[in-house]
């Protein structure tokens, strides 16, 4: 156990030192949005600590570790260093891992009420897998209702657009009927000039659909995980490493107000 406090430690002073470095570069470069993003990234990292007081859980090390590598890898790497231009698959490595994340915080949320001595009704291991999948793809689609309102009001481009070489669509039936008619679309013409983009612009359609694909993925990736483990509670490393463990005060019905 020591030597998993060690390694926890050291990732959580490591990235925080690196975040402090690009905090003080974006200073000095003038860009001091970017430099608020770090600030911001200094507090989510306390998230993981402030769950753990509210919520009555014991996040352990290989999941807290997680916690940390995603929020630098959104924010530090993907929007100061631009990783979402520069690497395609970046926001989907992302997503994927936050449908796991968040499937891990509805795991704990219910398990933590269905292990409390104050509740008589005790959910089965596939119920609060299923609540936990539920909850993960719910913060999945608020997500993206995020990213559309930011898009459509601020013009952020949240939603990466997609460049598509065909379409296939009823209205290009030249019966009118409903067949579909499938075209190649080699350039698109905006504002009166053509732009050889080697398809259509998507606006946004084809990211929003692939974040919830691959948040689903990650959802049921843990689900599985939390359903072997209920089965075998305190068995695996795996799944004793990835789930959040329920404070033993909370077990017995009493909340811990220190």
């Amino acid at each position: 156990m020591k030597e998993c406090t060690t390694k926890r430690t050291t990732v959580e002073l490591v990235l925080t030192g690196l975040v402090l470095l690009s905090v003080v570069r974006q200073f000095f470069l003038g860009s001091y949005h970017n430099m608020f993003l770090g600030i911001l990234t200094l507090i989510l990292f306390m998230a993981p600590q402030f769950i753990e007081k509210t919520v009555g859980v014991t996040i352990p090390t290989g999941l807290k570790t997680v916690i940390l590598i995603f929020i630098f890898s959104a924010e530090i790497l993907g929007e100061i260093n631009a990783f979402y231009i520069k690497i395609p698959l970046w926001d989907t490595m992302l997503h994927t891992t936050n449908g796991f994340l968040m499937a891990a915080i509805g795991f704990a949320l219910i398990d933590l009420f269905n292990r409390s001595e104050r509740f008589s009704v005790k959910m089965s291991p596939y119920f609060v897998a299923f609540v936990a999948f539920c909850f993960s793809m719910t913060v999945g689609v608020v997500w993206e209702f995020f990213e559309f309102t930011m898009d459509w009001f601020f013009y952020t481009d949240m939603q990466k657009d997609w460049i598509l070489p065909t379409i296939s669509s009823v209205k290009l039936d030249p019966a009118g009927g409903n067949h579909p008619i499938k075209v190649a679309v080699e350039s698109v013409v905006i504002n009166g000039e053509e732009w050889n983009l080697g398809g259509y612009l998507d606006i946004g359609i084809v990211d929003t659909m692939k974040d919830l694909m691959v948040n689903f993925l990650g959802a049921v990736v843990f689900s599985v995980i939390g359903i072997v483990y209920l089965k075998q509670r305190g068995k695996g490393r795996l799944a004793s490493s990835l789930i959040p463990q329920v404070n033993e005060k909370w077990e017995k019905g009493e909340k811990n107000h220190e």
